[in-house]
Order: structure tokens, then sequence, then C-alpha cells
């Protein structure tokens, strides 16, 4: 098939690419600049362009004669306006596009807890933007609600492994919000099994790993990875709201959000785990060595030894 992947530079994007190659697919990833995915322009039926995809006239250039669009496109942080720039907005003029187009297949990535109730902003406007695509005639969409994604080079678990590193007692908000981690590569294994099953048109799958654990639980984990045993104090609610509203005054990239407060208010899982349809989702204690690999630490010793020093 021919697919164009917005979000392709991201996390999930760069696996799902790698699949979606390896298995003979061509495939367009549109960013706004190409030498920040430099890795993807090695990979076979691959085509980078820079497009502001933001732009209707330019998604119609871009799906034209393509067999399906994946859109992977989102945000953790940022205001109201752009939340709904991306989540929705974005999404809407996808939807169109494809309609003008000609293009049938479309499938998105939304989030689990996606609520167009819910006091976080990330969650709203995510239920809105999955609501945009799958009301529209003719296009046979499939929506896909992860829970957090881990994986190499991810920005959850990656993060802990960062903040253990600098510390060795650790105030947790949120401690106790519970979580059902997925790994990336069934993620992309979902979205790519999805595009020719016509199965999966007009459905929409929570996509979850096997096991539920706390953040606390979590941070643990990452700690044993470096063989330590951090002092992990989880806060309570009202503590965990103060230190995501100092959070937001931080400069760079953020730890935490009072969205990502509101967020975590209720139980990131799904009861029916990882859909069936899609094989067997992978143990995070099976793979959660990939962070030992990405640490400053290895990579030093990795330099090392080709120095023979």
């Amino acid at each position: 098939m021919k697919l164009c992947i917005l979000g392709g530079g991201g996390f999930v994007g760069r696996h799902l690419i790698s699949l979606l190659s390896s298995r003979g697919h061509e495939v367009l990833v549109p960013c706004r600049h190409r030498d920040r995915i430099k890795p993807l322009l090695v990979l076979p039926g691959v085509t980078v362009t820079e497009s502001d995809i933001h732009d209707p006239a330019q998604l119609r250039r871009l799906f034209t004669g393509v067999d399906a669009v994946i859109n992977l496109v989102g945000i953790l942080h940022g205001s109201e306006v752009a939340f709904r720039k991306v989540h929705v907005d974005l999404p809407a003029k996808v939807a169109s596009a494809c309609q003008e187009v000609g293009v049938t297949r479309l499938l998105h990535m939304s989030a689990l807890g996606a609520d167009a109730a819910s006091r976080s902003i990330y969650q709203r406007t995510k239920a809105d933007g999955e609501r945009c695509v799958m009301s529209v005639p003719g296009l046979a969409v499939t929506a896909f609600r992860p829970s957090v994604i881990f994986g190499q080079g991810d920005s959850f678990l990656g993060l802990f492994a960062e903040l253990l590193r600098l510390a060795p007692v650790v105030p947790l908000a949120g401690g106790h919000a519970r979580f059902q981690p997925v790994y990336v590569l069934d993620v992309a294994r979902a979205f790519a099994d999805s595009l020719d099953d016509p199965e999966t048109i007009g459905q929409i799958y929570g996509l979850c790993g096997p096991r539920i654990y706390t953040l606390a639980e979590l941070m643990a984990k990452v700690g044993a990875v470096f063989g330590r045993s951090p002092l992990i104090l989880p806060l309570g609610d009202a503590a965990s709201y103060a230190f995501a509203r100092l959070m937001e005054f931080k400069p760079g990239r953020k730890l935490m959000t009072r969205d990502n407060y509101f967020a975590m208010q209720v139980d990131n899982v799904c009861p029916e785990g990882f859909p069936a349809r899609f094989g067997l989702a992978t143990e995070l204690d099976g793979v959660i060595g990939y962070l030992r690999e990405a640490s400053p630490r290895c990579n030093y010793d990795r330099f090392r030894r080709r120095a023979q020093r």
C-alpha cells in the first residue's frame, strides 16, 4: 500500500514506519524539518517531505494517490488553543482532505481516557478529535486508545530514569495513579495489522499491556533496572496538585502540569486488555532493559569498548 503518515517523526511513528517499511509498504512522511528525522531517510520505500500539515491545500496534495492515511499527531502539554489545534482541528482537516481526494481509509491515534466530560483538556480534545473522524460519511476509520506507551526512545519511563539519576529520594505526584503500559512495538503492530483488515473498520480499540501498575511501582521498576532502590514518596492529592502547578513554571520540558494531574484522576487502564485480534501484548519486565542501553553510562562504556580502553 501507499501510505501517508502524519506525526511519523515522533516516538510511535518511527517504530511504525520501520515496521511498515519491512512489510513492503511505501510511506510518505511529511514533517516540518527533514533533517530532524534522518534515520527514516534510509528505510526502503520511505519518502520524507517538508510540509505544513495544518494547511488543507498541502494535506490534499499529500493525500492524492495514497491508499490510506495514518494520523499520529498529538501533544501532551500546551494551552487549550494548542490542544484544540492539534487534537481537534487537525483531525477534522485530515478527514476533510481524505474525502476531497478520495482516500477512504484512515487510522487515527486517540488516547485512553478520551472523554468529552473530562477535566483534562488533553482528554477532552482527544475525545472531540476522535468524534470528528469517526463520524465522517464514506471514511473507513479505525481509532486506537493506548495507555502510556513505553519502549526505546520513550519520554515516559525514560523520564523516570533521568529523575532517578539525579536524586535518591523522589517525591512523586500522582504516585497512586494506575496505568497499564503498552509496548510501542505492540502499538505499531496493531496499526499495521489493521490497515487491510476490514473487520477493524469503525472500531475503537483500547491498547493496554498485560499488567496494571501504580506510578510509584513503575518508578521502582525503573530504579531496579539500574540496581537502585530509591525512596519514593507518593504525594497526596493536594500536594500533587500543588506540585503540578509549580512545575508549570519550569522552563523547557515539562515534568507535569495541572492538566496531567486531572488526567491521572481516572485510572488509565482497559479491563479487556490488549485486543486478541492483534496478538499478545509484551510484558514490561521482558524489555525494560532498553532503559539501561539508552543511559549515558551505557553509552560511555560502549565508547570505551570500541576504543579498546
